[in-house]
C-alpha cells in the first residue's frame, strides 16, 4: 500500500530549531522526526512514500533523495499552508488504490498495524488510529464521536467544547474516496481546507469509518517540550529493549 506522508509544515511553535529547516527534520532523540515516520511505514510495507514538502523543501529533499531503505520517495509540493485536506489533494494524481496518511509531525511507538488490517480485512472507506487524552487537551485535536459499533459518526477540528476526548492521532488509512470529498471542502473558520471537515463528508456520503483504540503511545511534536518528552520515550523504550534482549540472552 503507498503511504503518504503530510511534511509541508513551518514548525513555528519549534523555533529556532525550525529556522533554518523544516519542522519534519528537527531531531528526536538523534534522527529526524521524519525518519521515525519513514521506519514506521517501511515496517507496514509502504510500496511507495508520498511526501508533501513545502517550507524549505529542498533541504528534506537534499537529505531524504528519492528513497529510504529502498523504498521509493515522490514528492509533492504544497504551495500554500491552506490546510491538511488542501495538502492532500497534492498527491491526488500519484494515489493508485486505497492508502496510509500519517501526518509528518508524529512520532509514533503503537499498533499502527491494526489500522491497516482493519483496511485491508473489512474493506471500510477508512479507519483512524484513536485515543482518549485528558478532556483539558482535548480542544487541540480533532475529536471523534463513535457509535456502538466503533465507527466514527462524527468528527470536529479543535472544538471549544468538545463533546468527547477521543481524538485523531495522525494515522489513518483511505480509499481514494476521500479525495473527491477533499474537493467539496470549505474554508473552515481558520481559512484552512480542513481534513476533519473532508471526514465529515464522507461519513454524511454514507461511507464506514472505523476507530481503531490506540495501544502504546505517540507524540505529536508541536513545541519544545513535545520534543524533550518523545526523546524521554524512546529512549525509555530502548532501555526496556536492552534489559529484555539481556535477560533473554542470560537464560
Amino acid at each position: 500500500m503507498q503511504a503518504v506522508v503530510l511534511a509541508a509544515g513551518e514548525g513555528t511553535r519549534l523555533r529556532p530549531l525550525t529556522e533554518d529547516k523544516p519542522k519534519a527534520l528537527v531531531e528526536v532523540n538523534g534522527r529526524p522526526i521524519l525518519s521515525h515516520c519513514f521506519d514506521r511505514l517501511i515496517e507496514l510495507d509502504a510500496s511507495e512514500l508520498l511526501v508533501v514538502v513545502g517550507y524549505k523543501k529542498e533541504k528534506l529533499i537534499d537529505y531524504y533523495g528519492d528513497e529510504y531503505e529502498g523504498v521509493p520517495i515522490t514528492y509533492t509540493h504544497q504551495r500554500d499552508p491552506k490546510g491538511l485536506a488542501h495538502a492532500l489533494l497534492c498527491v491526488e494524481e500519484h494515489v493508485d488504490d486505497d492508502f496510509m496518511l500519517i501526518l509528518g509531525d508524529n512520532i509514533f511507538e503503537a499498533n499502527l498495524h491494526d489500522v491497516l488490517n482493519r483496511q485491508r480485512e473489512d474493506r471500510a472507506d477508512a479507519a483512524f488510529l484513536v485515543e482518549e487524552v485528558p478532556w483539558e487537551e482535548a480542544s487541540r485535536y480533532g475529536v471523534c464521536d463513535t457509535n456502538d459499533y466503533g465507527e466514527i459518526v462524527e468528527v470536529i477540528e479543535k472544538p471549544d467544547d468538545p463533546p468527547t476526548n477521543l481524538v485523531m492521532t495522525g494515522f489513518y488509512t483511505f480509499t481514494p474516496a476521500i479525495f473527491h470529498a477533499c474537493h467539496l471542502v470549505q474554508p473552515s473558520d481558520r481559512g484552512e481546507y480542513e481534513l476533519s471537515d473532508a471526514i465529515d463528508l464522507l461519513i454524511q456520503s454514507g461511507r464506514t469509518i472505523d476507530a481503531i483504540r490506540m495501544d502504546g503511545w505517540r507524540i505529536d511534536v508541536g513545541y519544545p517540550e513535545d520534543r524533550e518528552e518523545a526523546e524521554r520515550r524512546l529512549q525509555g523504550d530502548n532501555i526496556a529493549a536492552e534489559s529484555e534482549a539481556t535477560g533473554s540472552a542470560s537464560e
